[in-house]
C-alpha cells in the first residue's frame, strides 16, 4: 500500500514498542530555568537519588534523552541540560570550546547540589563528558559514552567540514528555523532529517518521536563554534587517565562515527567495555530505547567485583 510504513527488521526491537512512557509526562513542568555566569540555561529534571547526568549531541538538545529519563527518574535523580548555544539555553559570554563545556557542566552540577554522578554523553556530549571525568574525575561516579565523536578531528574530512559550515552558516541557520515546523509535520522530510542526524532506519521511530526530534533540533548559536571545537581538540593521549567504570555503547552502522572508535577507546581506557548494537547508527539511546536502558540499568547496578571480573575475562 502507497505510504504504508515498512515491516521492521525481523530483530524487532528498532524503535519503541507500545507507547513510549515520555509520551505521558509533563514535560512543562519538568523544565526548569537557572542561570549560570550571568546566562539563562534550560534543564530537565525528574526523580530522586543517585543521580544521572545526560550530556547531548552537536545540534541537538535534552529531548535527546526522551526515552532515558522518565524510565531512570524511578530510581535516580535524572538531569538533561541544554548546553550552552543550544536550545533554550542562552549563548555563552565566552568561546565555546570542549574545555568550556566541561568546566561549565561541573558548574552546572554545583549550582544544582550535585556533588558527582553518572554521566551519559552522545557524539559531542561524550567528548565534553570524558573531557569532565579527566579533568574533575570526582565529579563522575561512572561514565557512558554513546558514539562519542573522540576522534573526529583525525577524519579527513573534519576540517573541510567546519569550512564550509562557517560559509553557509548564517544562510542554512535562517533556512532551518523557518524549515522546521514544516519538515516536523511531513512524514518524508523528516525522515531525511532523521537519517542525516544519525538514524538508521527513520521509517521506524514512532511519528511522535520523529516529530519531537526534528521540532528540537533549531540550529541555534553553538553550532559552529561547537563543530570547531569538536575538529580542533585532540584527546586520545588523555583517555588513560580515565578513572571510572565505562560502559562504550555504538551502532555497528553509525554513518557520523566508525564504530571502530569504539574498540580504540576500550583498549585506551582502563576500565572500559563495548557494546555494539547491530543495524544501528548514532544514537542508540533513541534507536533501540528498550535495549539500550538494559544495558544501562545494568551497568550502573554493577559491583565492581563484576567490573573486574569481566575486564579480567577480557584479558584472558
Amino acid at each position: 500500500m502507497p505510504g504504508a510504513r515498512p515491516v521492521k527488521p525481523r530483530d524487532g526491537d528498532y524503535g519503541r514498542q507500545g507507547r513510549a512512557p515520555w509520551l505521558d509526562v509533563d514535560w512543562q513542568a519538568a523544565q526548569h530555568r537557572l542561570e549560570i555566569d550571568g546566562r539563562e540555561v534550560n534543564h530537565c529534571e525528574l526523580g530522586e537519588g543517585p543521580a544521572i547526568l545526560f550530556v547531548h549531541g552537536l545540534g541537538a538538545s535534552w529531548q535527546s534523552w526522551l526515552e532515558q529519563l522518565p524510565e531512570f527518574a524511578a530510581s535516580h535523580r535524572v538531569v538533561a541540560m541544554d548546553l550552552p548555544g543550544f536550545g533554550y539555553s542562552e549563548s555563552p559570554s565566552e568561546d565555546i570550546s570542549i574545555e568550556y563545556y566541561a568546566r561549565w557542566t561541573a558548574q552546572f552540577m554545583d549550582v544544582l547540589g550535585i556533588e558527582s554522578a553518572a554521566v551519559v554523553g552522545n557524539s559531542m556530549g561524550g567528548f565534553v563528558s570524558a573531557e569532565l571525568a579527566i579533568k574533575v574525575p570526582a565529579r563522575v561516579q561512572r561514565l557512558v559514552f554513546v558514539s562519542a565523536a573522540i576522534f573526529w578531528q583525525n577524519r579527513r574530512r573534519a576540517q573541510p567540514l567546519v569550512q564550509l559550515a562557517r560559509m553557509s552558516d548564517a544562510v542554512v541557520a535562517r533556512a532551518l528555523v523557518r524549515a522546521t515546523d514544516d519538515i516536523a509535520t511531513r512524514r518524508r522530510l523528516r525522515y531525511a532529517a532523521l537519517a542525516t542526524a544519525g538514524f538508521r532506519y527513520p521509517q521506524y521511530v514512532s511519528d511522535e518521536l520523529a516529530h519531537e526530534m526534528v521540532r528540537s533540533a533549531r540550529r541555534t548559536d553553538g553550532f559552529l563554534p561547537a563543530l570547531e571545537a569538536l575538529a580542533d581538540f585532540p584527546l586520545e593521549e588523555e583517555l588513560p587517565k580515565i578513572s571510572c567504570p565505562t560502559l562504550i555503547v555504538w551502532g555497528a552502522h553509525d554513518a557520523l562515527v566508525p564504530v571502530r572508535d569504539a574498540k580504540k577507546m576500550e583498549e585506551l581506557i582502563p576500565q572500559a567495555r563495548a557494546e555494539i548494537f547491530e543495524r544501528t547508527g548514532h544514537v542508540a539511546m533513541l534507536e533501540r530505547p528498550e535495549r539500550f536502558n538494559r544495558v544501562l540499568r545494568d551497568f550502573l547496578d554493577e559491583e565492581p567485583a563484576q567490573r573486574e571480573g569481566a575486564a579480567a575475562e577480557r584479558a584472558a
